[in-house]
């Protein structure tokens, strides 16, 4: 694929309508434009996260409702995050050149080529390549963001649930890295992998209630999970945070009932619950890259699919046997 636009059209995974993977299509589309502070770039990779799947269903409804597209998704080319080379830049971006290579998220990641404003992509890091660099927005931003509102103090201790995940087998990392001590609550196939990202403790959740243990964490992540908030309470340090990433849910509210449950209790208790919305932002990609590049995590990549596979790379995520996370290459 050549690095320049200066084909009029690609090949991008489109989809008219919510359903199931069968609903995409590999599609001949219009190359993107840049406007004046947009960036155009040659994707080399575009990583794989639980919200593509939410955006390819429609599910939970509510997000249909708050302007993702009520019949049909508004943006019809699936993809969030992207690394590849610049292509082309509008008038105003002065910092970039086609040619350099970056990473970020914008709508449309799943093409050969995507536009992305200037704001939502920076530099990419020395030390990996476009694979791993495609796996770092979208899911590394959300554990950093968490990380941060947990707040955890020096030496404390964190769980992770979900930590074999796209956003969990992150917040591992971080948080060993930040200095704390980590105990990452996934299935026994995948105990030896969270111990590689350098938890202190696995616990196996087929054979284990976390919440039956009468042990308590300074702070709770809780990426992927639909206990009951007063069950993740009474395992909180008395001052602690829970964070809640994601989670199960049903049709309407996926998963929201407990993040609005969260909001209301946190009036009346000494513990921290906060209901995390990511943002995507160039200041965090640009402390991820320099984490990156410190040795501080390593993205993960647990398999790699071609574009025409997209389908089969989101029920991949979806499934939940991804150790880390799944990229598609054009």
């Amino acid at each position: 694929m050549s690095d320049t636009a200066t084909a009029t059209t690609m090949s991008a995974v489109v989809q008219h309508a919510y359903g199931t993977s069968d609903a995409l299509r590999v599609e001949t589309v219009a190359v993107p434009v840049p406007g004046p502070t947009d960036v155009v770039v040659a994707v080399r990779a575009a990583g794989v996260d639980a919200g593509t799947w939410h955006l390819m269903t429609g599910r939970p409804y509510l997000m249909r409702l708050i302007g993702f597209g009520v019949r049909g998704p508004k943006a019809r080319v699936r993809g969030l995050a992207f690394a590849g080379r610049v292509s082309a830049v509008g008038a105003d971006v002065t910092d970039l050149r086609p040619g350099d290579d970056v990473f970020g998220s914008a709508d449309g990641a799943f093409a050969e080529f995507v536009r992305a404003p200037r704001s939502a992509l920076v530099r990419l890091p020395a030390s990996i390549g476009y694979e791993q660099a495609a796996a770092v927005p979208v899911s590394a931003v959300t554990a950093l963001q968490a990380l941060r509102a947990a707040a955890v103090p020096a030496g404390g201790s964190v769980l992770v649930l979900g930590a074999s995940g796209g956003v969990g087998h992150y917040a591992v990392q971080l948080a060993v890295a930040a200095g704390a001590t980590v105990t990452g609550v996934c299935s026994t196939a995948k105990a030896e992998f969270v111990r590689g990202l350098g938890a202190a403790e696995v616990i196996d959740y087929r054979a284990t209630d976390v919440t039956a243990t009468g042990r308590r964490w300074d702070a709770i992540i809780d990426t992927a999970g639909d206990r009951r908030l007063f069950r993740l309470r009474s395992i909180l340090a008395p001052s602690g945070s829970l964070v809640i990433v994601g989670g199960m849910g049903g049709p309407v509210l996926g998963g929201m009932e407990r993040v609005l449950a969260a909001a209301v209790a946190n009036r009346f208790v000494r513990q921290r619950l906060i209901g995390l919305v990511s943002k995507e932002n160039a200041s965090d990609l640009t402390d991820l890259a320099d984490l990156v590049d410190a040795g501080a995590f390593t993205p993960m990549v647990d398999a790699v699919l071609p574009l025409d596979r997209a389908g089969e790379a989101i029920d991949l995520v979806a499934s939940g046997t991804v150790r880390g996370k799944v990229v598609v290459v054009p």
